[in-house]
């Protein structure tokens, strides 16, 4: 018997739990989210091992790892061959600065990675429990329809999406809207922040403890993990050496895609530095360069929509990484090694006029198109080598995390080129559409809930 990873609580107030109990849960009962107490630590032998996986033998190996015996590896092994059926190209810049592009999957979007295989694990449980959940999540932009997409048929699963009116594109909103069936959206009069709160609220309501309620972005545990494989994949196939230690500039804006990287140098990926890349919400960066943490509140509208958070929950989880301790409201009881943290990152903002130039400067010198998101993180990049020019010869990588075509109307003002749309998005845009419209409202959220689920 394979003992499987426990996960706590950050407000350490609630009993350790499983990987299901986490998955399942969502939210610890004491408003917590769930972090790994214990992660396996991969040798050095299987690191170089690692090189001669495909994407699902790898992503089955650590995911197996840490969950042990809660799933058998020949269910995990058939989940993962028939989730991760697309590639992570690896584009070379120059140098060893690379492109790492996480748009392949269906929904054009990194989130198809974690969505996919969190989606047939708590169908798996489920299954096993004869009992069903309803997931409630918000969205900023892409994980939404990842999750709509992952979600949309599985028979002891229905999902509610939230999303901030006028702060998603209209083909991020397709994705959602045209799906139908156990996925329902809504479209909330405010901000991400809003939208997060009001799915925390629900969780924490005692009216709602009879509804299986459970979330499936990144407050959920089930959704960093399964982030952490695509680091170790990059790295594995561009390393010189076991020992070869390697840079990653993460897009960050609630701060999941981050956590999920940090994971994986805990299980021994050998990571130099992480770059922390915003946009204008940049309460995280002035966090690390003045130890004072105050969250943006409303949050900024940029062009890379999918970090317009000014309080991200994830940051939780870090800050608990480096010993301290922050509570859902952003307060933090203890401070964490800030040492440590600075460290560890460098922390830059790049506004919306830069990441502008970056998407034109970049395609101009290299040919290659970058969505918002992935310029921020190639900004970031960059000014973490200007400042620190002896990373010059690392092995480095910039995570682009949507397809360019997801903002097409900005990549064409910006290049006065219009990207192509993959297949999956071509097929949303000419769906018709079905979604509600709430006032940020609890009450109407919560009636909402008890009325249909």
């Amino acid at each position: 018997m394979k003992a499987g990873t426990l996960y706590s609580s950050t407000n350490l107030k609630a009993p350790l739990s499983s990987f299901r109990e986490a998955l399942l849960k969502g939210l610890a009962p004491d408003g917590g989210l769930y972090m790994p107490v214990n992660l396996p630590v991969f040798s050095q032998d299987e690191l170089e091992k690692f090189s001669s996986l495909s994407y699902p033998e790898l992503a089955s190996h650590i995911i197996g790892s840490i969950t042990g015996d809660e799933i058998g590896i020949e269910e995990l092994n058939e989940i993962c061959n028939s989730i991760y059926t697309f590639g992570i190209p690896l584009e070379r810049v120059e140098d060893r600065h690379y492109i790492m592009r996480l748009d392949q999957g269906p929904t054009a979007s990194f989130k198809d990675f974690a969505a996919l295989l969190m989606g047939r694990l708590m169908q798996y449980f489920l299954g096993k429990e004869k009992r069903k959940i309803t997931i409630l999540t918000a969205t900023s932009g892409d994980t939404g329809s990842a999750v709509a997409n992952a979600f949309k048929g599985l028979e002891n699963i229905n999902a509610v999406i939230l999303y901030p009116a006028n702060e998603v594109t209209g083909l991020q909103r397709k994705q959602m809207t045209t799906l139908g069936g156990n996925i329902r959206v809504i479209e909330i009069d405010g901000k991400f922040d809003d939208c997060q709160q009001l799915v925390k609220t629900a969780f924490m309501d005692p009216s709602l403890a009879g509804f299986n309620l459970s979330s499936a972005n990144s407050i959920n545990i089930g959704r960093l993990l399964p982030q952490s494989v695509y680091y170790f994949f990059a790295w594995s196939r561009l390393k010189i050496s076991s020992e070869d230690r390697c840079i990653f500039s993460v897009p960050s804006g609630n701060f999941g895609n981050l956590a999920g990287g940090i994971m994986a140098r805990m299980m021994g990926l050998p990571v130099k530095r992480f770059v922390i890349a915003t946009n204008e919400n940049n309460e995280v960066p002035l966090f690390l360069q003045n130890d004072e943490y105050r969250p943006i509140s409303p949050s900024i509208n940029c062009i890379s929509s999918a970090m317009n958070v000014g309080h991200p929950s994830n940051l939780a989880r870090i800050i608990a990484m480096y010993g301290g301790r922050m509570d859902e409201k952003g307060t933090i009881h203890s401070m964490p090694d800030m040492k440590a943290l600075k460290h560890d990152f460098f922390a830059t903002s790049i506004s919306d006029p830069d990441t502008r130039t970056t998407i034109s400067e970049f395609y101009s010198k290299h040919s290659l198109m970058l969505e918002p998101h992935g310029a921020v993180a190639w900004a970031g990049l960059q000014e973490a080598l200007d400042k620190n020019p002896e990373y010059r010869n690392e092995l480095c990588f910039a995570l682009e995390t949507a397809h360019p075509a997801k903002f097409r109307e900005e990549i064409k003002v910006i290049l006065n080129i219009e990207p192509e749309l993959p297949e999956t998005l071509r097929k949303a845009e000419s769906q018709s559409e079905e979604f509600l419209s709430l006032e940020n409202n609890y009450d109407l959220l919560r009636r909402l809930i008890i009325q249909n689920y």
